[in-house]
């Protein structure tokens, strides 16, 4: 049995965010797609626009010194363009560390992210980490 095509679409998604490819990330979503960070940290909010989305993801990688990583666990599709797609993510960041259980839920448009709605295992944990 193949893959959905929408759970694919994610997996690529994730693929390009470990390696950092920013060019194949940007292709993988609308030109206005949302990503919605959860918390009340400098990171949180409603990242709007592909390049408002991209530059989070730039900044994951700066605050982190590069080090942030996600190990991909599943992703459920509903054959309507939703996804969700759970994750843990494992980072350092100045004298702390993070390893925190996270999941997507994706909103796809013509076989493109239009919007991301992350939740997290711990939001105290990651506004500590984030803060």
């Amino acid at each position: 049995m193949s893959e959905h095509p929408d759970a694919a679409l994610v997996r690529r998604g994730y693929e390009a965010f470990n390696k950092g490819d920013m060019e194949t990330l940007g292709s993988l979503l609308t030109a206005d797609v949302i990503h919605h960070m959860p918390g009340d940290n400098p990171l949180s909010g409603h990242h709007k626009g592909r390049q408002a989305v991209l530059d989070l993801y730039r900044a994951f990688a700066k605050e982190t010194d590069g080090t942030m990583r996600v190990e991909l666990h599943s992703v459920l599709v509903d054959g309507r363009g939703h996804a969700m797609a759970f994750h843990t993510t494992r980072a350092d960041r100045a004298d702390r560390g993070i390893e925190i259980h996270q999941g997507i839920f994706f909103t796809i448009v013509g076989g493109k992210v239009s919007d991301m709605d992350q939740c997290t295992q711990d939001i105290d944990e990651e506004n500590t980490f984030w803060g």
